[in-house]
């Protein structure tokens, strides 16, 4: 399965933090991130990467994901064969304030990192981005529901 998908990032406090070797101490604030990703082999299998606290460390976000003060309380995801990741970053960039160079090494854009203050402005962001570009799409609780239990029963 193949799509694109936003975490809801939750950061408790702020901090400083090493990212690989984007950054080696950049300050993120206290608030709500939206990292935008995507995945055109195994979607479900990225998320779970992301959702999981045992993995090593890959990409810019496993770092903010490894801090204490983070933790993702949403994804929001699209199932598509169309790589929409860029205009999604684009769009949500719009709304919030882009962590420079985060997440993005392999395309054009500013950044796949975006800060918002409050997780509302964070989620009603994300969700007009997929409007906008006429995508349908699904939450964690969807996620969870149908594609957490598929893969289990699979692995048994």
């Amino acid at each position: 399965m193949k799509g694109c998908y936003c975490l809801i990032i939750s950061m408790k406090k702020s901090e400083k933090l090493q990212i690989g070797n984007l950054y080696q101490a950049h300050k993120f604030k206290k608030g709500w991130y939206v990292y935008i990703g995507s995945s055109m082999n195994s979607l479900v299998a990225r998320i779970e990467r992301h959702l999981s606290d045992d993995k090593k460390m890959h990409w810019h976000i496993d770092y903010l994901l490894k801090s204490e003060n983070s933790e993702i309380k949403d994804v929001l995801f699209n199932i598509s064969d169309e790589k929409i990741e860029c205009d999604l970053a684009r769009i949500i960039a719009n709304d919030g304030e882009g962590v420079p160079k985060f997440g993005c090494s392999d395309c054009n854009c500013n950044s796949h990192l975006i800060y918002f203050k409050r997780k509302k402005d964070a989620l009603e962001s994300v969700k007009d981005a997929y409007d906008t570009l006429n995508f349908k799409y699904y939450n964690l609780n969807h996620f969870k529901s149908e594609f957490s239990k598929k893969m289990k029963n699979k692995k048994n």
